[in-house]
């Protein structure tokens, strides 16, 4: 894995209070699961050592986008899924949308709108600027967020490590097969691992 000079970041993919907060979205809807709340104590070791480096660490958050009186615009799909989601809810600038305090701050916050970090979002600009070529990823959903972004990194000609106990799902079982469908285009490492590893760089 390469050090801050050689153009790595950690990735964080949708770890916001809306999802995580037991006041956040998905908290008062009933959602949740211990090991999404494990991760940030998991994480920040992670990012401590990260910032020790000066490794870039850049949080992607899922941004519903506020219309004419208020209510976010939601795609079909996800109204369907998660018809609890209203007005207020994972909006810019508000604390749902913010990256949860444990892991707080990140040194660059990006906008995604859908379930991988690249679609129609700054992400791919931001990392080209920094030269970033090499990505450490974690976050939720497994199957979901981190699963789609790590694919697209894979096709844009990213090297993946993903953290194999730093992102994780409601359901165990689909966590487990996603961390196996990955294996041929992402390397796997630990929290412990990837925070070892960045140490050395320091």
């Amino acid at each position: 894995m390469s050090a801050e000079g050689d153009g790595t970041a950690v990735l964080l993919i949708d770890l916001q209070n809306d999802f995580l907060a037991a006041d956040g979205a998905y908290g008062r809807a009933g959602l949740g699961a211990p090991s999404l709340a494990a991760l940030p104590g998991r994480l920040a070791p992670v990012l401590d050592a990260a910032r020790q480096g000066g490794v870039p660490i850049v949080s992607a958050q899922f941004t519903l986008t506020p219309v004419r009186g208020g209510l976010p615009l939601i795609s079909a799909h996800l109204r369907e899924r998660r018809s609890f989601l209203t007005a207020g809810d994972f909006q810019p600038g508000s604390r749902g949308h913010a990256l949860v305090d444990e892991l707080s701050p990140a040194d660059i916050v990006v906008q995604k709108v859908a379930y991988s970090a690249f679609y129609m979002s700054s992400l791919e600009f931001v990392l080209r600027a920094l030269g970033i070529r090499s990505l450490i990823v974690a976050g939720i959903l497994t199957n979901g967020g981190v699963a789609s972004t790590v694919r697209d990194a894979h096709v844009r000609g990213y090297e993946t490590f993903l953290l194999s106990d730093g992102c994780a799902d409601f359901d165990v079982g689909a966590h487990d097969i996603a961390l196996r469908s990955l294996a041929g285009i992402s390397r796997a490492l630990d929290c412990e691992q990837a925070a070892a590893r960045l140490d050395a760089t320091v």
